[in-house]
């Protein structure tokens, strides 16, 4: 089993939504982002031990080696990979930064407006813009501080 199945198995059969998973450059330290979207008040932790110390344990069974496992929430600028997300953080601000230029550009920042037919509705300041969902190379999140 490949680590990535086996840390959206293990991280949502504990309840919890995988978010992200960054592994150092030699494989030696595997960060993992976790989110519980049901829970009002977010990750906690009490959330991260208990990941941290089920999957510290799927890895010994599996003979997966690492020297560290870092878990974590996401943050307030937190990623947005998964199609789903998309939808559902749709009325907030995002950076999203695409593959290949579209109209002469890479990054863009406004307000997220949902996926549709595999596209990413962006409101800007002065426009609409429409970016192919497949061409998103990175997406996040930008925190409001009101």
């Amino acid at each position: 089993m490949d680590l990535n199945t086996l840390l959206e198995t293990t991280v949502v059969g504990l309840g919890y939504e995988l978010v992200d998973v960054e592994m150092s450059p030699r494989g030696r330290t595997i960060r993992v982002f976790i989110d519980a979207p049901a829970k009002e008040t977010g990750i906690d932790v009490e959330d991260c031990a208990k990941v941290s110390n089920q999957l510290t344990r799927v890895f010994e069974v599996e003979n997966f080696d690492f020297d560290r496992l870092e878990i974590s929430s996401p943050g307030l600028d937190r990623v947005v990979k998964k199609a789903a997300d998309f939808e559902r953080f749709s009325g907030q601000e995002i950076q999203i930064k695409v593959r290949i230029p579209q109209g002469g550009r890479r990054n863009f920042q406004g307000e997220l407006l949902g996926l549709k037919d595999g596209k990413v509705g962006l409101r800007l300041a002065k426009d609409d813009v429409e970016l192919e969902f497949t061409n998103i190379e990175k997406a996040r999140l930008v925190p409001r501080f009101d």
